[in-house]
């Protein structure tokens, strides 16, 4: 007998559409928030009244000088806060590999897949623009990264009803990237290491592993430890974002007995509003405050590295992450389920070149002592999300009132337990709750029949009285 086809991107489980909800529910705010933070940095650096102000602000040094830590404002932004962001994410890749719908390897394949070839292809289309121009090859992996903040802000704005598996591809295909853009900081953005300083990181990263496997609680105890370790590795020359994500893949997000959520899943409860209602919209602040001009934007389209990143987010992106999803369900023998398109995939993977925190934070690192150049790839970043989010939000309402549909279904709990129907199909309890009421509603309806029909029955014999006394 033949093994039934795997559907791909199909129905979330109820754990995972919950955990899934919460996420895109917090992630929708920050982002309209990051939308506003971007467009209050653009107006600030270009309104010529306050271009001064907000370079004073952007420049501003405070912090320890002993420690190493007189950091500018922006780079307190891009150092600092990002370490937040990267601790939500760490920690989120965690429970999905551990205890989401990701711990199966199949269901794990097509995020990943999708993922990797959504970071080769732009950087393979920058890569050769440069080439092919003569531009600069530091910025190939600018490209490469997806902001799922953002993204969903362009959802919530425009108001679609993307049903919650491609929501859920989205996020998945977000966490992956943004593990693997760390990797690629880590990796190529790094030039001189002190090794002490590295030491001391390991040290303390090793002492916070120990700490949460003998069930250690107290923010007092693991804040204070956090900043050290923090400190230690941004003063050993790798980006100190790398710090956050690796104490978020530490948590425990394993549900043991008695817990209603691991110490990982309630950790990133309280810490993601922080990431994203404050950190990722203070970053784009001081980071989307460039000049933009019309002969600005026309540079960034005859240049090299920005022409680069432009076509990195707006082809590269679409064509590597559809090419993926659509390889691996391909090869795995999968089909796409009953419920979307490939069409639908292809506006989702056009929506994730919208790359803006990830991309700005690596068009400053690839770009570091090219002050000119850094603004310029940092627009080119913004028209090409711009480019994305706009064919993006056309393509999507074009297939709008499918998503509605399928959203409504999704959301059906006409047995009103809290529970969508379509989770409760093959449970004989919910059918027979449902019967209850089908016969609640009957019996109701029975008795207004009755009453009609009593009450057009008194019409009838009084109006056959009124004639019988007029002909009389």
């Amino acid at each position: 007998m033949p093994a039934p086809t795997r559907k791909v991107l199909g129905r979330l489980s109820l754990p995972e559409r919950t955990f899934v909800a919460d996420a895109l529910r917090t992630e929708t705010v920050g982002g309209v928030l990051l939308l506003i933070a971007a467009i209050a940095a653009l107006v600030w650096a270009n309104v010529p009244a306050l271009h001064g102000s907000y370079e004073s602000v952007s420049h501003y040094h405070l912090g320890p000088a002993a420690l190493g830590l007189d950091l500018s404002i922006e780079h307190w932004a891009a150092d600092g806060l990002l370490a937040i962001f990267f601790f939500v994410a760490g920690a989120e890749l965690k429970r999905e590999l551990v205890a989401g719908d990701l711990k199966d390897p199949r269901a794990a394949a097509l995020p990943v897949a999708a993922a990797l070839c959504g970071m080769a292809v732009p950087a393979l289309v920058y890569t050769l623009t440069n080439l092919t121009g003569g531009g600069s090859l530091a910025g190939w992996a600018v490209p490469t990264a997806t902001d799922i903040a953002f993204a969903l802000a362009v959802l919530a704005v425009i108001g679609t009803w993307l049903p919650s598996a491609l929501r859920a591809f989205l996020l998945t295909l977000a966490v992956v990237d943004d593990l693997f853009a760390i990797l690629i900081i880590a990796v190529f953005f790094t030039a001189d290491i002190d090794f002490v300083a590295l030491g001391g990181a390991a040290l303390g990263l090793a002492l916070f592993w120990l700490l949460l496997r003998k069930g250690v609680r107290g923010w007092y105890v693991y804040l204070p430890l956090a900043l050290v370790i923090w400190a230690l590795m941004y003063n050993s020359g790798i980006h100190a974002t790398i710090a956050g994500v690796a104490m978020g893949l530490m948590l425990r997000c394993t549900r043991r007995e008695g817990e209603k959520l691991s110490p990982g899943e309630r950790i990133e409860h309280l810490v993601r509003p922080l990431s994203a209602g404050l950190a990722v919209p203070l970053f784009a602040l001081f980071s989307a405050g460039v000049s933009v001009s019309g002969g600005a934007l026309g540079d960034v389209l005859t240049q090299p590295e920005t022409l680069g990143v432009v076509l990195g987010l707006v082809v590269g992106k679409t064509l590597g992450i559809f090419g993926g999803t659509w390889l691996t369900a391909r090869f795995t023998r999968a089909s796409l389920s009953d419920d979307l398109e490939w069409a639908d995939v292809f506006a989702v993977a056009t929506l994730a070149g919208i790359g803006f925190t990830v991309s700005l934070l690596i068009g400053e690192l690839a770009f570091d002592g090219d002050a000119t150049l850094t603004d310029e790839v940092k627009t080119a970043v913004l028209l090409g999300s711009l480019i994305a989010a706009t064919l993006a939000t056309v393509l999507l309402k074009l297939r709008n009132a499918k998503y509605r549909r399928l959203y409504e279904a999704e959301e059906r709990d006409d047995d009103l337990d809290g529970i969508p129907d379509v989770y409760e199909e093959d449970d004989p309890a919910y059918h027979l709750r449902m019967a209850a009421i089908y016969d609640r509603k009957a019996a109701e309806h029975r008795r207004i029949a009755a009453l009609k029909t009593a009450e057009r029955l008194a019409e009838v014999a009084g109006g056959a009285g009124e004639e019988d006394d007029r002909r009389a």
